[in-house]
């Protein structure tokens, strides 16, 4: 029962908070110089456009201007090279995984909370490419790998299971990522499935171009053959 004059809102908030040992977020503001920095570095270090930075290298051009635009795994194999593809996944995926590792070792869980957020946003909104970057699959699931990684390897073996069924990349992540949260509070532990649950969310709404296509039946099939990529 909801106490008389209590916000539902705030009750219910606080049965989801120590449901999945959320940190308070009067922890967050009190205690700012604690916790920004980490945001800060991690924000940072998931705005690093890995695939953009490697399209480069490799020579393939701006991978902003190369299928639909997007700097993450599946764009750069738009390029014809697997290789740098794999390479990219990689690297979006190792940049989750450091930062809820090392901010974990070195700040303990509540930082950490908010610190895993902090890297796939800083992936999603990038501040050097004016906000415009990648959809948080790679990074997410390196995350989950850090944080416990029998919850990540079950979401990735979700992704590969859907993929493989139905050839829809965007689909895979979409229930994968969905279903993260469930990994994450019976593989690991309350907070990483409350972790999950954000990043779920942050997820679905960069894929809302994807959701549309796929519920118009438009979206593009994983092709098998080496001529034709992706989602």
């Amino acid at each position: 029962m909801v106490e008389e004059g209590a916000s539902p809102i705030l009750f219910y908030w606080g049965i989801f908070q120590a449901t999945f040992s959320i940190p308070d977020w009067k922890n967050l503001i009190y205690g700012w110089q604690v916790f920004l920095p980490p945001i800060i570095g991690a924000y940072l270090i998931g705005s690093i456009p890995s695939g953009l930075i490697l399209a480069r290298l490799a020579g393939k051009g701006d991978l902003r201007q190369i299928g639909s635009g997007n700097i993450g795994a599946t764009n750069v194999l738009r390029t014809g090279s697997k290789k740098l593809a794999a390479a990219t996944l990689l690297f979006d995926a190792a940049k989750g995984y450091a930062a809820v590792f090392v901010f974990y070792f070195y700040f303990g869980p509540d930082v950490t909370f908010f610190a895993a957020i902090a890297v796939v946003v800083g992936h999603l909104f990038p501040v050097w490419l004016k906000f415009r970057g990648g959809k948080g699959v790679a990074t997410t699931l390196g995350v989950l790998l850090g944080l416990a990684s029998l919850a990540g390897l079950a979401t990735i073996a979700t992704w590969i299971a859907v993929a493989v069924i139905f050839r829809y990349s965007s689909l895979a992540a979409l229930v994968s990522i969905a279903l993260s949260p469930v990994y994450g509070w019976y593989l690991g532990e309350p907070q990483v499935g409350g972790i999950a649950i954000f990043l779920a969310i942050l997820v679905w709404i960069r894929h809302a171009a994807n959701i549309r296509r796929l519920l118009r039946g438009e979206e593009t099939r994983i092709k098998l053959k080496r001529t034709g990529t992706e989602s």
